[in-house]
């Protein structure tokens, strides 16, 4: 197969690819002044002081027990169970099982209990299984929460930007879906979602309920309905009175995560020249496209979530760089489950942030790629071009974009 080098390929990069959006930071002087803080180190992003920060972190890490109401279905003890490597936050090997079922007209139709199928329960005679006649099935792994408080204060018209300038740049093949899903803090308010694989919530609280309910099994306001065990009632194991927790632990929750620094580059091997350069290919490739660099976050002061949340001033107007849209794509890897965005978004996924890529060991939505190179070569449908592309490179500059991606 004929080989390209980055010369040949900058062709086909344009000037839209390398800032997509209003919003983006275009000088690197400019992106100095107003860069995110960013580190792995258990510190605050100076929304909360760190001593509030280190009490909202031991309650995110605090493990839950079936007197406080645990279960009696769930998949783990704690947030940090599942959100913390290499500190409090962050990624975990940590998977969840999704299944459900394609009826003869093609619609997905959740397995009994919900597609999320509870990996414990709290009592033998509760544990959930896939149930005969339910083909659709997936792994999940469990996502970076580092820096989502600077996600969370992205306007919507910035994504909507992004999803909008897609198709033009890419001849259609790549276009990106925002899906405006409910604020659940905010009954009748809705917002473009950009927290969990299918894009499911848009705020960071409504996020932490959820993950309360489904992951530990523990009921709030925002979520104040048991699950079932594969359609089952769990009265006879549930004996702790609902809402289990009264808001607090949620607002908690969600104060920590807001609170967080994004994910920091390797400091050693984002200055090397193949690093460097590894990034003008990923850019000329049109990796960016979806993968979008750089985002800035709306002003301080912008109310958000129905008028819920009041961008801080630690959040406001930062620029990150998540490598990430947040929009929904379908890439051929699509997990055929059906959340938040009705049908049409059955096999698209978020695209998934690289910042913090480093500290990962497996890879895209079902840790089924165990090498960078696998999940690079997996992307299919929208991303079929850019996978092409990388394909035809020479092996010197595939090298160089896989040197860039560890050192995210």
């Amino acid at each position: 197969m004929k080989r390209l080098s980055i010369l040949t390929i900058a062709v086909w990069a344009t000037a839209a690819a390398w800032a997509l959006v209003p919003g983006t930071v275009w000088t690197q002087t400019l992106a100095a002044l107003t860069d995110a803080p960013t580190g792995f180190s258990n510190s605050t992003n100076g929304m909360l002081d760190q001593a509030a920060f280190d009490a909202a972190r031991e309650v995110f890490d605090e493990q839950e027990f079936i007197a406080d109401g645990l279960g009696p279905v769930y998949n783990a003890q704690s947030c940090g169970e599942c959100h913390q490597n290499p500190v409090s936050g962050g990624v975990s090997q940590i998977t969840e099982v999704r299944a459900g079922h394609l009826n003869a007209l093609g619609r997905f139709l959740d397995h009994p209990g919900g597609s999320l199928i509870h990996s414990r329960a709290i009592d033998a005679t509760a544990q959930e299984h896939i149930m005969p006649g339910h083909e659709v099935r997936s792994l999940r792994t469990s996502l970076n929460t580092l820096g989502d408080g600077f996600v969370e204060a992205i306007a919507d018209s910035t994504l909507l930007a992004i999803a909008a300038r897609q198709p033009s740049q890419s001849n259609g093949a790549i276009a990106g879906q925002a899906i405006s899903v409910p604020v659940g803090e905010a009954p009748g308010t809705f917002r473009v979602g950009r927290f969990g694989w299918k894009d499911q919530h848009a705020s960071l609280q409504s996020f932490a309920a959820d993950a309360y309910l489904n992951e530990m099994g523990i009921t709030s306001p925002l979520q104040p309905v048991e699950n079932t065990t594969n359609g089952r009632s769990i009265a006879p194991y549930d004996h702790v009175a609902e809402p289990e927790d009264d808001g607090e632990d949620v607002a908690i929750f969600a104060q920590f995560m807001r609170s967080t620094m994004p994910p920091a580059r390797d400091p050693d091997l984002s200055i090397t020249a193949e690093a460097q350069r590894g990034e003008q290919v990923f850019r000329a490739i049109g990796c960016n496209v979806c993968h979008v660099a750089s985002i800035t976050t709306a002003p301080r002061g912008t109310v958000l979530n129905g008028g819920t949340f009041v961008v801080p001033a630690a959040l406001g107007g930062k620029t990150i760089h998540p490598f990430s849209d947040f929009l929904l794509h379908d890439i051929g890897t699509g997990d055929g489950i059906v959340q938040n965005g009705g049908q049409a978004t059955m096999n698209k996924l978020r695209t998934a942030p690289l910042w913090g890529l480093r500290t990962h060991d497996r890879f895209m939505h079902d840790a089924a790629s165990l090498t960078l190179l696998n999940a690079i070569q997996r992307h299919d449908g929208e991303a079929s071009v850019t996978r092409s592309r990388f394909r035809n490179l020479f092996n010197s500059d595939q090298d160089a974009l896989l040197a860039f991606l560890l050192s995210l």
